[in-house]
């Protein structure tokens, strides 16, 4: 009796040693899957050793962006903590529509198919009859010499009579122009894209995107394999986009854009995201969104880390020196907080 009560007590110890090494393996795990993603984090962006759960408790953590040679460049980057898995963080990117928040002053939002029509961009008969929109109008009207457009679009237009806060020849020449530009993306990717050349100097988006990237190398080398895959910066590329359009204000002129969005999973559960605005009528040139996103466990809940990198191109930014470009810079940081803020919100990712 007194042998077998002893083998009892040697397999419990056994079995009690087996399970705390399980334990500490799993612990060695999760606290080296934290310091990968903190250490990665940091090796890339702006931000040096962040506090996961100190992160969780904040709504973003935003910063500017390292100095850039090219007066036109800006870039701002964030990061943050939201609940859930890299791969639901993703899906919940690709259902999020920004017309939700007056704030954002996104006025029309629509999923694209890979294949375009002018059925596609019908929404646009429907736009609002506010100042922002008819300035748009207006400058269309006179083919304005802010309207980012090639010399061949621009002789396109004719400018007959309609109602309506968007007149019928102002809605035909817009789709005519945002359905070409989305089939040529899809087939050719950004660097197919024709030049803004209407009323200045020639302008190409790729080449202002390729520019902002070689500015920051640490980023470029971290989504290079990633970029290489997409129609961002060059030809169509292997990733199939997720097209879309939107009309929103750029200070107070109404303008129409095209983007296309990527993602890609990686090692670990991890993501890589990329949004470009790779066309706009005015305001910008070219606007890149960048994601990182690595799975971690705050409060013994998994989440998802995430690094924003915001960049843009607009010849408005050129002129601002001093404390313009810093207000110009401030601004953005803020309005990117409020959309990610308004995107955890509508996501249930808010803590």
């Amino acid at each position: 009796m007194k042998a077998k009560t002893l083998n009892l007590q040697r397999d419990f110890s056994v079995r009690a040693t087996g399970l705390l090494l399980v334990l500490l393996v799993l612990r060695l795990g999760l606290t080296t899957a934290h310091a990968d993603a903190v250490s990665d984090l940091a090796s890339f962006s702006i931000f040096g050793k962040v506090d996961l759960a100190q992160l969780a408790k904040n709504d973003v953590k935003t910063a500017h962006g390292p100095p850039m040679s090219n007066p036109r460049f800006l870039a701002v980057q964030s990061c943050y903590v939201v609940p859930g898995s890299p791969n639901q963080q993703i899906e919940a990117l690709r259902r999020w529509n920004p017309t939700r928040h007056r704030e954002l002053k996104v006025f029309l939002h629509s999923d694209l198919p890979l294949s375009p029509t002018p059925a596609n961009f019908e929404k646009l008969k429907d736009a609002p009859g506010n100042a922002s929109v008819r300035s748009f109008v207006a400058e269309t009207q006179k083919l304005g010499p802010s309207l980012q457009i090639s010399k061949e679009e621009a002789k396109k237009f004719s400018a007959l009579g309609g109602g309506g806060a968007m007149a019928a020849p102002v809605v035909a020449f817009w789709t005519d122009i945002l359905t070409a530009r989305s089939k040529s993306f899809v087939s050719s990717g950004m660097s197919g894209q024709p030049p803004y050349d209407h009323a200045g100097p020639s302008v190409r988006a790729s080449d202002e995107v390729n520019g902002l990237l070689r500015e920051q190398g640490k980023i470029r080398n971290q989504f290079s394999s990633f970029l290489g895959a997409t129609g961002i910066g060059r030809g169509a590329g292997s990733l199939k986009p997720e097209l879309y359009w939107e009309l929103l204000d750029v200070d107070d002129q109404g303008v129409v854009t095209l983007g296309a969005s990527y993602s890609r999973g990686g090692a670990g559960g991890t993501y890589q995201a990329a949004d470009a605005l790779y066309y706009a009528s005015g305001g910008y040139y070219v606007a890149l969104t960048l994601y990182q996103m690595w799975p971690v466990t705050v409060e013994g809940k998994p989440s998802t880390l995430v690094w924003r990198g915001d960049m843009i191109s607009a010849a408005s930014l050129g002129s601002l020196h001093g404390v313009e470009r810093l207000a110009s810079e401030s601004v953005t940081m803020k309005n990117i907080t409020k959309a990610v803020t308004f995107f955890r919100r509508d996501t249930s990712g808010g803590r």
